[in-house]
């Protein structure tokens, strides 16, 4: 159920409607927008339905909810989210932000290298991993604490935002203080302690979908963050498994108006972990900017036959820079910026 506020509703009378809804034994999540303010309730929802929360001073109106996923759904805010996330960034508008880096970070020296490369070619985020989940434990795990530092210090050098993936809710404090986006990844997305963890965190949220999950898991699990109060959450559409075995994974391109439909959250596509391969990761950027998507997160290496991990699908910088001059034209022809 959602309780839709008045534009002109007072703080006294939102604490009265929240009031009334603990007094049922249920969780209120007030969401505040741009225009209106929402009030989600989670739980049995019989004993609300009782009351007559329309008279309620303050109360616009009052809608069940018929999606699973209530609070992040379309019908809860027709109006699409935008948030800011850090330094004037903002995802969900009408600027495409792009993220760009390596997989992981290798050392302070390249990272440098790389975050002083995307900055020139136009990118606002970088990205690089300091704890990686590898399929085999013999693999490169990341550099941990250093690497979170050495992003630091790029940031500090370039003025971009750090967005990093997170594994371990025990390694929260050290996200909260390096990091300006937490990733959840894909092996993650189901993992409901984890979500629920940083759910409670004021970090932006980016949510990558499992690589066997359908749209509707992916959105539940967008839930678990935002009904514990963190609204800053972006969807990230990552390639699923399918019979296809010539791509690493099969990108979900209608993903992006399946979930602009159903969700008013951001909506990202990773188009290099579907590709595999670099020569088909530009095809995918370009088609995801021209499906609307709100953003792009890209792997880049200046030697990718040097990368500890994911070398084959690293786009070199200046194959990114080109990139970029593209998806500004594709993004002005239907009315975007980079």
């Amino acid at each position: 159920m959602i309780i839709v506020l008045k534009a002109e509703v007072t703080k006294k009378q939102v604490d009265h409607v929240v009031t009334k809804i603990k007094e049922l034994k249920l969780k209120p999540v007030v969401s505040k927008g741009i225009e209106r303010t929402i009030i989600g309730v989670i739980g049995d929802e019989a004993e609300v339905r009782l009351q007559p929360l329309e008279a309620f001073p303050g109360v616009e109106k009052v809608m069940d909810i018929q999606k699973p996923y209530k609070m992040v759904s379309r019908e809860s805010r027709h109006q699409g989210s935008t948030f800011d996330l850090g330094k004037d960034v903002v995802i969900g508008g009408k600027k495409v932000v792009i993220m760009a880096g390596p997989c992981t970070v290798e050392s302070q020296e390249r990272i440098m290298k790389l975050a002083r490369l995307m900055k020139k070619s136009g990118a606002t985020v970088l990205r690089g991993g300091a704890f990686k989940p590898r399929t085999s434990p013999y693999d490169f795990q990341g550099l941990g604490e250093i690497g979170l530092k050495y992003l630091a210090a790029a940031k500090k050098a370039t003025g971009l935002l750090i967005v990093t993936e997170m594994m371990d809710v025990r390694d929260l404090p050290l996200f909260e203080r390096y990091a300006d986006i937490i990733q959840i990844g894909a092996r993650n997305m189901q993992n409901y302690n984890l979500l629920k963890e940083v759910g409670l965190s004021r970090k932006p949220i980016l949510l990558k979908r499992g690589m066997a999950n359908s749209i509707k898991e992916f959105l539940m699990a967008a839930e678990y963050i935002y009904s514990q109060g963190n609204h800053r959450v972006i969807l990230c559409e990552r390639g699923i498994r399918t019979f296809e075995t010539t791509t690493r994974f099969t990108l979900d391109i209608g993903a992006v108006p399946v979930l602009k439909s159903e969700t008013h959250l951001p909506v990202v596509i990773d188009p290099s972990h579907p590709a595999g391969k670099r020569a088909f990761v530009p095809a995918l950027a370009r088609a995801a900017v021209a499906a609307g998507a709100d953003g792009l997160i890209v792997e880049t290496h200046d030697k990718p036959e040097e990368a500890v991990c994911d070398g084959p699908q690293a786009l070199l910088p200046e194959i990114f820079d080109e990139l970029m001059k593209d998806l500004r034209n594709i993004a002005r022809a239907i009315g975007r910026d980079i």
